[in-house]
């Protein structure tokens, strides 16, 4: 079984994917894509470098947050998973593969839209781990619309409350705990460089999760508290096909990367292991593209 350490050509690594036109209702559940994403089951071997750790993840269910919980779990951190009660059954699984590491999984099923969720999943950390030292602000909402005006009042509000609010609400009711060392890693986006036309109001919020790594990792860095994102570009989640992505644009889904495919959570992991990890100790305010060879700023 290969790993994540395995040599190996990066064109081929997780082969082309043709998904087939598929919907979900949103949030959408990985136990129902087609085909599966792989989230590093099999794959991810830790070598300790957050034994002892301390985490929050958000959108832990499922896609990236999944993948970098079980990445988290493996490599010796306790993880607060953080989830819509509609993703119940995705969560219980990730919450079991970190468990048979040999490390806690602390379920809080909650919508991050509401701020007191957001201090509930901060004040379970402390209390059930006794601290927390990781917080990824990963969870997020994308819905595409060919035009400016079919994105209604609703949908901009929830998709700011999801993917900004949500980010300012976690990371504020963290830092009083957070000691010398720990780290806050936010997921933004390619869309922050280089938006789709049809994802205006998504696009909006990378750019400003994005522009709020840079200037709170310049406020906490005296602090050694480090603060960086990690910039994914088209991944196979079940984000795309509960209204992330036209449908009829699923086949051909991430295929125009330099690399030719698109991009599996599993790679994502190690990228947010790096950044919580010591090894990134000089690394602050970076942004960590992810993207298959796409160009960025």
């Amino acid at each position: 079984m290969t790993d994540q350490y395995t040599f190996r050509n990066p064109v081929t690594a997780y082969g082309k994917i043709s998904p087939p036109e598929q919907h979900q209702p949103e949030p959408g559940l990985d136990a129902e894509l087609e085909p599966k994403a792989d989230l590093g089951e099999e794959t991810y071997r830790g070598t300790g470098r957050l034994e002892g750790r301390r985490a929050i993840v958000t959108g832990a269910d499922s896609g990236i947050g999944a993948a970098t919980a079980i990445a988290f779990g493996r490599e010796g951190a306790d993880v607060v998973l953080s989830y819509l009660p509609e993703e119940e059954e995705d969560a219980s699984r990730i919450a079991g593969i970190i468990e048979a590491a040999g490390r806690k999984a602390v379920k809080v099923p909650g919508d991050l839209k509401d701020p007191n969720v957001c201090r509930e999943v901060v004040d379970t950390a402390v209390a059930v781990l006794g601290g927390v030292d990781i917080l990824v602000n990963n969870a997020g909402k994308q819905v595409a619309q060919k035009e400016l005006t079919d994105i209604t009042d609703e949908q901009f509000d929830h998709t700011l409350k999801t993917n900004v609010y949500a980010m300012f609400w976690l990371t504020k009711a963290a830092l009083p705990h957070l000691p010398p060392g720990s780290t806050i890693i936010n997921t933004t986006s390619i869309q922050a460089y280089s938006p789709s036309p049809t994802l205006v109001d998504y696009a909006s919020t990378k750019a400003s999760i994005n522009n709020f790594t840079k200037g709170l990792a310049q406020q906490l860095a005296p602090q050694g508290i480090r603060v960086n994102a990690v910039a994914p570009g088209p991944i196979w989640t079940p984000l795309q096909v509960s209204s992330g992505q036209p449908k009829e644009e699923l086949p051909e889904f991430g295929q125009s990367t330099p690399l030719g495919r698109a991009g599996q959570p599993a790679e994502l992991a190690p990228a947010y292991v790096f950044l919580a990890s010591p090894e990134s100790s000089y690394v602050v305010g970076e942004t960590l593209n992810v993207n298959g060879g796409s160009p960025t700023p």
